[in-house]
């Protein structure tokens, strides 16, 4: 979870503008909820993340701005109420972002490990094996250049059996130190074709081509 200091609001046409104080990650079709501010408090979805001024819609519903006029860090979403001319907020709002990625779910990684959980323990650990493996997918994905990629649709089958297999992956080594439990008693080779394979899935490492 992310806060962020709303500094200017706006709204025009049943659509509002806040404009943070520092750069953020946030992307379109994402929620955010604002706080402290006069007349802009709530849960809203970002329609668009604008660098010009805001002047409304056209009688086709059509956003317009004033390509004259830039101003970063700024996000648009749909809220009703009377227009209000930009100007700083006073006092100072909060967002508040929490970056939730949900490709896949437990069930996803029960079918892929071919098991059933046994305890309540189990149940839990699945799921906490589960959200790590979305936050690291998402995270990954991001930093190797892939954008607007929505938290809530997986890209591609590939990269959402790549995902299952990374939450899989954390599942088998639980109670383990640094790779799958085995009952062995000589030492066994750590397996690698697994971490590589994901990483294929997740188009992750190699060169991005248009």
């Amino acid at each position: 979870m992310a806060v962020f200091t709303v500094t200017h609001t706006q709204r025009v046409d049943g659509y509002a503008i806040v404009q943070t104080l520092e750069t953020t990650e946030i992307g379109i079709g994402q929620s955010i909820t604002v706080a402290g501010t006069t007349g802009f408090n709530g849960t809203f979805t970002v329609l668009a993340v604008p660098v010009y001024y805001f002047e409304g819609i056209d009688t086709e519903g059509d956003w317009l701005f004033d390509d004259q006029v830039i101003i970063t860090n700024q996000l648009l979403f749909k809220d009703a109420g009377d227009d209000l001319e930009r100007s700083a907020a006073d006092p100072f709002g909060t967002l508040t972002w929490t970056e939730t990625c949900t490709w896949i779910v437990a069930a996803d990684v029960l079918s892929w490990l071919g098991i059933s959980v046994a305890t309540a323990n189990d149940t839990t650990f699945v799921g906490v094996c589960t959200d790590a493996a979305n936050a690291w997918a998402y995270k990954a994905r991001k930093m190797a250049g892939y954008q607007g990629e929505y938290l809530s649709t997986v890209p591609s089958s590939a990269v959402k059996l790549g995902t299952i297999m990374y939450a899989a992956a954390l599942y088998r080594e639980r109670g383990s130190v640094d790779s799958y439990a085995s009952f062995q008693d000589m030492a066994v080779t750590a397996p690698t074709g697994t971490m590589g394979q994901i990483m294929r899935l997740l188009g992750i490492r190699r060169s991005q081509v248009a």
